[in-house]
């Protein structure tokens, strides 16, 4: 595609990403003075048939209209990389998609496998749905300090000392900056409570109008409100599976924090162990955020929902390969009971076309419990 506009969350790596990129002309639009000269004369800026890349570019909305018509009259793949810390597509003051000349793409968190090099091998879990079974390598327990601290690489790569002071700064640069610039929010300290709560309910289904009162906000300030956060990458919601068309499958999202170390921080967690109550949502969280990752490199064209029927069973994480599925069900545990199966039972025999069906737990040994049913150590899910 002539266009490749990457987005995430602040201080996922993008600009150091764009920067080793070599033969490109490279700008910022965080630079005032380049803003400015592109605002000016827009044409002038883009002209050259240098490939260009030009950062935070959510800065300057109207830009990418002149960029439809440079594309228009000379395409190629990669003329332009564009770049920020917002989804295009979600802003509101962008008219403008690039359709049919852009490709869209989103640079997580760190997963495991980028945080501990393991990125020349496959990912188990593609090797797992090419051959039907795990590759034998040997995977490092999940630790709970590798869940709090996430994976922004600044944090899980150990470039800091204080974790917590750090995403404390984030926070404020986040409250003080990002939201600013991508909307005018009246009151910054009922958004910051609601970014508070959102992380106390990380991995749990949405139900607005609780959060809206214990906010104490209307509900369409909170929708708006969630909605900034999903446009910065803050949150982001996990639908549900609803090939059964049951009148009793939930049909609200799921609400999870990005990055599990930022959403231990903002819900105030000092030490992560399996005494914290979150423990658990957090580890889902963590296990959420690798799966985005790994498919959004290897299988674009899979997708992850979750599954639940109203007070009987639920299903962590539903990954959708075409019309074939893979339940996964998170357990923190080194051993499981019979209960733990029950979700993915149930929904084995309600979704005729699931591959397989399988526990993640932290053990180290994987297991075929019955015909679709496996029990595999979360860390070499993950590896």
């Amino acid at each position: 595609m002539p266009v490749v506009v990457l987005s995430g969350m602040r201080q996922t790596g993008k600009s150091t990403l764009l920067g080793k990129l070599s033969g490109r002309r490279y700008a910022s639009f965080d630079d005032f003075s380049v803003l400015d000269a592109a605002r000016r004369n827009p044409e002038e800026f883009l002209s050259g048939d240098q490939p260009f890349t030009i950062d935070e570019a959510q800065k300057f909305p109207e830009f990418l209209t002149v960029i439809k018509r440079e594309v228009d009259k000379k395409r190629y793949p990669g003329r332009f990389i564009l770049s920020g810390s917002a989804n295009f597509l979600l802003l509101k003051n962008i008219a403008e998609s690039l359709a049919g000349r852009a490709v869209y793409l989103t640079l997580y968190p760190f997963s495991r496998r980028e945080t501990f090099g393991l990125t020349r091998e496959e990912p188990a879990l593609i090797y797992f749905i090419k051959n039907g079974s795990f590759p034998k390598r040997e995977a490092k327990p999940i630790r709970w300090e590798d869940v709090a601290k996430g994976g922004m690489p600044s944090v899980c790569l150990e470039e800091v000392n204080r974790p917590a002071v750090w995403f404390r700064g984030y926070e404020q640069t986040y409250l003080e900056r990002d939201i600013r610039s991508l909307s005018q929010v009246a009151d910054l300290v009922s958004f910051h409570h609601l970014l508070r709560l959102v992380s106390l309910r990380n991995a749990q289904v949405l139900k607005q109008s609780e959060l809206a009162r214990d906010a104490k906000l209307n509900a369409m300030t909170t929708g708006r409100y969630l909605s900034l956060m999903e446009t910065s990458f803050v949150i982001f919601r996990l639908f549900p599976h609803l090939r059964n068309r049951s009148s009793r499958l939930i049909k609200s999202p799921k609400l999870y924090l990005s990055d599990s170390g930022l959403a231990a921080y903002l819900a105030g967690i000092q030490k992560l162990d399996t005494t914290e109550p979150l423990c658990g949502a957090l580890l889902e969280s963590y296990v959420a955020q690798n799966l985005l990752s790994i498919l959004s490199c290897h299988m674009p064209e899979a997708n992850i929902a979750y599954w639940n029927i109203q007070g009987r069973h639920e299903v962590d994480f539903i990954v959708e390969i075409g019309r074939e599925t893979i339940a996964i069900e998170v357990k923190h545990g080194t051993r499981w009971h019979e209960r733990d199966l029950a979700g993915i039972k149930a929904y084995l025999e309600s979704v005729k076309d699931c591959r397989a069906a399988l526990l993640a737990y932290s053990g180290t040994e994987v297991l075929r419990l019955e015909d679709k049913i496996w029990a595999v150590p979360a860390a070499l899910l993950l590896s």
